[in-house]
């Protein structure tokens, strides 16, 4: 494990497609229990390590999550989560070019717990949450369009769900219509960089995650800003 950020209070690491970040009924190792070992081999720990799990993403994503190595980071990194000041950036490769091709995405989302999945809808219903980000169109390959998007609220499957509405399911995202699977069963969509205040030092950091190994990642032609 190389962490693309470390120090005394926080460890950020890159995480693979398939990965779990917390356990699960799956009986899974969790990617915090891989970050506990590699903490406690790297500084000689004796004893149980505290790591604190700040976010999560889902399984089949990959990209950036960030966990508390103190007490203190652990506290202050949720009440910044919660209040909405950590910038988060995610890129999906989507099957149909939005249309605008920038703009901002407000919906209803209901989560049902049964099939894991969540559905968005165009106005307010009873217990549904609102859910909201922004996206921009930023390259394409041959097939697929390369959408950046920032969340601006955190609903179960949001950004899945919300770019399928449109009719842009991400490439791989079966349970929201893709076309077909990825062969290694991710979706294609990376938590791609974060930027936040330290909890501790309250410098800025921000953070960018390389991006999957899967040759079509390496296919993008950019667009120029």
């Amino acid at each position: 494990m190389e962490p693309i950020y470390e120090d005394n209070h926080l460890i950020v690491v890159a995480k693979e497609s398939g990965e779990i970040v917390q356990g699960d009924k799956t009986g899974d190792e969790p990617l915090s229990e891989s970050v506990k070992r590699y903490l406690k081999e790297k500084h000689h720990k004796p004893g149980n390590v505290f790591l604190g799990v700040v976010h999560r993403l889902d399984r089949p994503v990959s990209g950036l999550v960030v966990f508390a190595k103190t007490s203190k980071a652990l506290s202050r990194l949720n009440e910044m989560f919660r209040q909405g000041k950590v910038q988060k950036h995610y890129w999906a490769l989507v099957e149909h070019k939005p249309d605008p091709e920038q703009g901002e995405l407000r919906h209803w989302m209901i989560r049902n717990e049964k099939q894991n999945k969540s559905y968005a809808y165009d106005e307010a219903k009873p217990l549904a949450k609102e859910a909201r980000l922004g996206y921009k169109l930023i390259g394409q390959t041959d097939r697929y369009w390369l959408v950046e998007v920032e969340l601006h609220t955190g609903r179960h499957h949001q950004i899945r769900c919300q770019l399928s509405h449109i009719g842009c399911p991400i490439r791989g995202d079966l349970k929201y219509g893709a076309r077909r699977s990825n062969a290694d069963g991710s979706i294609s969509l990376v938590a791609h960089s974060i930027t936040f205040e330290h909890p501790v030092s309250h410098q800025t950091i921000s953070l960018i995650s390389p991006l999957p190994k899967e040759k079509i990642w390496s296919e993008i032609n950019y667009y120029e800003d």
